[in-house]
């Protein structure tokens, strides 16, 4: 059941007015139904892993509390035992069905090596749609636990967590400290539920369908055939597909949160313009908040964080980012991506021992107007170098990406020869509507300066009711206008 299909139009009203019908001893299994209702409309023989992953939490999390608190020889293991073996069980069942097929392809590429010809096992495994999102969700908690935090006693809380609908496929990563105090609120429906999350998944629908939908259409097609673009082109391409992830992404997000809100429930933003960062570890704050907060406290810092030398620091920063690829997908392209994406953040923190080093620092804080062409040009940047890691996040493969990458390096020379270039995107596509995308491009990106400067001024506190109702009126009607004859499923759904 996608957020952006018929199921779902109708599937939400009636889980919102039973829910605000029920009594509150009732809602939490109430959601918690509609939830595997949800899950499961898809493959329901998933439902099952979900359960079971949700009871092993159950019974395992506890003997971390309890062996912290046990007096002497009570437990045969301690606390950093029980937690090692709770996420052992969350990570081999991610592995089992998410890295199964790349083991084997790695084993067989390296058993090859050696001339050895290996014929895998067909294990007939699909991967379960976010099963990545929740088992993070399940790690946090376990490590929460052993780091002092309660227990959570009600397992209908503990299933709710995990398998909460609006977030269970494609996040944000929830924190269990947060979430499940709200299951025992007892809060009464509030107009501004409605208001403020109807107004959400119609401004989720609108980045999802009007805009990341179309740019998928010119991503697709240069991503599938490279060959076929110049590198002038390919940066087009890749400016699409950076805005169409984004939207697509921000969108989901949009919706699920304006889907929690209708229940009464907050959960956690996901960006925050991550195109106007100043640099990549700006973007890295701004981008993917929930994974980004994740990565950080349950991998980087473990790993030693920033607390040992330069090289440890470094260090940490690359294996963070390369398994946060790995995260994404299991392939070779993904975790390039995030080598890639550790690769800049240390080339960054160096960049900034340099800067101070030559007193580039010092010159941007004695001048303002020096310091604000610098943050632009910074932004200009740090846009591109994130563009470049988009390749291999959207390539099928390194072969493809590496071709890609090539052409995006040479359309400087192309540039310079302009009128020698053709722009055979513009050619190949429908001749009113690719042109349009290729205008809308720096609109978006102008668009970002503008929801930055109305976010300044506080203007969506409490935006007009006028504003509101023009507003979600011509959102649906261009809704209706520009809808692609077909919605793909989100991106982050494979993840």
């Amino acid at each position: 059941m996608l957020f952006n299909s018929l199921q779902y139009l109708v599937f939400l009203p009636v889980v919102f007015f039973l829910y605000w019908a029920t009594p509150h001893r009732l809602r939490v299994p109430l959601l918690l139904v509609a939830s595997y209702t949800f899950y499961m409309s898809w493959r329901p023989i998933y439902g099952i892993l979900i359960f079971g992953l949700t009871l092993a939490n159950f019974l395992l999390v506890p003997y971390i509390a309890k062996a912290a608190n046990a007096e002497g020889g009570k437990f045969i293991f301690g606390p950093k035992t029980w937690v090692g073996i709770t996420v052992a069980v969350n990570l081999i069942c991610l592995a089992i069905f998410k890295y199964a097929y790349f083991t084997m392809d790695t084993i067989k590429a390296g058993l090859g090596l050696a001339g050895i010809d290996w014929k895998e096992p067909h294990l007939h495994i699909i991967l379960p749609l976010g099963i990545s999102f929740f088992v993070f969700e399940f790690i946090h908690y376990a490590v929460e636990v052993y780091r002092g935090k309660p227990v959570v006693k009600s397992f209908p809380a503990l299933a709710l967590f995990a398998g909460f609908f609006p977030t269970q496929i494609a996040g944000p990563i929830k924190r269990y400290q947060d979430f499940c105090p709200q299951l025992t609120e007892k809060i009464k429906f509030k107009w501004d539920y409605l208001d403020q999350g109807m107004q959400m998944i119609l401004m989720g629908l609108a980045k999802k369908v009007m805009i990341a939908d179309n740019l998928a259409l010119v991503a697709q097609a240069g991503f599938t055939h490279p060959e076929n673009f110049s590198g002038l082109d390919l940066w087009l391409i890749t400016y699409a597909f950076a805005f169409q992830i984004f939207f697509d992404f921000a969108g989901y997000t949009d919706i699920a949160r304006g889907s929690a809100l209708l229940f009464g429930f907050k959960v956690p933003i996901n960006f925050n313009l991550p195109y106007l960062a100043e640099n990549v570890a700006d973007f890295w704050r701004r981008w993917h908040i929930s994974l980004s907060t994740w990565l950080r406290d349950y991998l980087f810092i473990p790993l030693g964080g920033s607390r040992g030398s330069d090289l440890l620091t470094y260090r940490n920063l690359f294996i963070t980012m390369a398994l946060g690829g790995l995260w994404h997908g299991a392939a070779g392209h993904f975790f390039v991506w995030g080598a890639y994406q550790g690769i800049v953040l240390i080339l960054h923190k160096e960049y900034l021992k340099l800067r101070s080093a030559v007193g580039l620092s010092a010159q941007l804080e004695k001048s303002p107007a020096l310091a604000k062409a610098y943050n632009w040009l910074s932004i200009v940047v740090t846009f591109h170098i994130v563009c470049i890691g988009w390749v291999f996040f959207r390539a099928d493969d390194m072969k493809s990406a590496t071709a890609i990458i090539s052409k995006l390096l040479v359309a400087p020379v192309e540039l310079v020869n302009f009128s020698a270039a053709k722009l055979a995107i513009l050619q190949i596509r429908d001749p009113i509507i690719f042109p349009a995308l290729v205008l809308l491009l720096p609109a978006l990106m102008i668009s970002h300066l503008v929801v930055a400067w109305l976010n300044d001024k506080k203007f969506y506190l409490s935006p007009p009711w006028a504003v509101q109702v023009t507003v979600m009126v011509a959102l649906m009607c261009l809704l209706t206008i520009f809808s692609p004859d077909s919605s793909p499923r989100f991106i982050y759904f494979q993840f």
